[in-house]
């Protein structure tokens, strides 16, 4: 990992820039899967499955035999841990409803706003080298709790034609009406468009690589909604010499072994602790089973010195981190002070991993410094928020002047005349 000391602020750009390609490198390709989809449906489909995934399919919908034989492939131990992440979610996502919001704004003009659930959704489910069935439960179960009607999930096959049976299991599991062996850019394409086997969904959701990210942006091109731009991994830890250097290396790698283009970040006031937490990281990573992956991502990565918390919190929230681990004496300055992250973990027993599995917080957050302007998937992310009004005599008396004019001011006679008309009824 690269060491840099107190940075110049000109500078941060350059040093917090993510290893990412740029969507204009990638646009061309998915632009072209994306028309050939449009036009040609799951012949498309299962060309582009054959051609990146390594495998040739008759029929791209899993069976509910294959889910029931995935049923028994899967430990008692492994089902407990997926039954216990599954309550805290649904007890966090359950505690994120609210009530109908009901105000009566001038006398006789009552107005209320209610939510309403996406109707058809899609969830894309990455698998390969590490088949993130931890995502179904992020997605399926507070779009059930919605209230959709359609759970459409996409996941890459493995050479033999097969979906992890973990990702199976959840996917029944947690509700999920229809599972499909798609990956990539053509996964995307076909829940944008639909096909003769892949449904139409009104929005998509779930991480990817690079490739995924920009499809889920060209699918709003489309008419497609998105949960958001959420691309590979990363982590910032700010950490002083309150902070376990070991615990401190254990969630950066936890991180870098995501993938190659993962990013993770050690922003501290002490150089004693950077100086310890390089040394575990070389240590740790050996014994990683996923260790030439995680050691290219932490190739990618920084070990920032700052000089004071002041200038540290202004560093992290020009990053704006997906997740981000607060490991200082002073926590309470950088939990009050950041704006910008997807999901925050305090404290020195607070590991980034409980929010991946089973704290109950959801892990489909931001990544590439959208933490700026998005919030990670929560149960509204599956509803639409519908506005009401009802106005009575008395109500259109008291506001239809103020119509009237405003209408006229922008030259709009017509929006006038639909107030006029019925003011001119109540003098009769």
């Amino acid at each position: 990992m690269q060491k840099i000391v107190n940075p110049k602020k000109g500078d941060w750009k350059s040093i917090l820039k993510r290893p990412t390609q740029t969507v204009a490198e990638i646009e061309k390709t998915v632009n072209e899967i994306f028309r050939e989809v449009e036009q040609d449906g799951d012949s498309v489909v299962k060309r582009y499955t054959e051609k990146f995934d390594g495998v040739t399919l008759s029929d791209l919908k899993v069976a509910k035999q294959e889910i029931e034989e995935a049923k028994k492939l899967i430990s008692l131990e492994l089902k407990d841990a997926i039954e216990l992440a599954k309550s805290n979610i649904e007890t966090f996502h359950k505690a994120q409803r609210t009530a109908k919001v009901e105000v009566e704004t001038t006398d006789g003009v009552l107005c209320w706003q209610e939510k309403r659930p996406i109707q058809k959704v899609g969830l894309y489910i990455p698998g390969g080298t590490a088949p993130l069935f931890s995502t179904i439960l992020m997605l399926a179960i507070p779009a059930k709790l919605a209230g959709c009607k359609e759970i459409v999930l996409c996941s890459p096959p493995n050479a033999e034609g097969k979906i992890n049976p973990a990702i199976l299991y959840t996917a029944a599991l947690c509700g999920v009406t229809q599972i499909f062996k798609v990956g990539g850019i053509q996964a995307i394409a076909g829940m944008t468009f639909g096909t003769e086997s892949i449904p139409q969904v009104y929005k998509i959701f779930g991480p990817g690589n690079q490739f995924v990210t920009v499809a889920k942006q060209i699918a709003t091109k489309h008419g497609v909604a998105i949960d958001m731009p959420a691309g590979p991994s990363e982590l910032l830890v700010v950490a002083d010499d309150t902070a376990d250097a070991a615990f401190v290396a254990s969630d950066l790698l936890s991180q870098a072994e995501h993938g190659i283009d993962s990013q993770v970040i050690l922003v501290s006031t002490s150089k004693d602790l950077i100086d310890a937490v390089a040394q575990e990281v070389d240590k740790q990573i050996e014994a990683l089973a996923r260790k030439e992956i995680a050691q290219k991502a932490i190739n990618n990565s920084k070990l920032i010195y700052m000089e004071n918390d002041r200038v540290a919190i202004d560093l992290i929230n020009e990053y704006g981190p997906e997740h981000y681990i607060v490991c200082v004496e002073n926590e309470g300055f950088y939990v009050d002070n950041t704006f910008n992250a997807g999901s925050v973990f305090i404290g020195n027993y607070t590991p980034e991993s409980a929010g991946d599995y089973a704290s109950g917080t959801n892990h489909t957050l931001p990544t590439n410094g959208y933490a700026k302007q998005y919030s990670g998937v929560n149960l509204d992310s599956f509803m639409k928020s519908m506005t009401y009004q009802k106005i009575s005599k008395e109500g259109i008396r008291n506001i239809g002047s103020a119509i009237e004019i405003m209408a006229e001011a922008e030259g709009l006679q017509a929006h006038k005349n639909a107030v006029t008309l019925r003011l001119e009824s109540l003098k009769e």
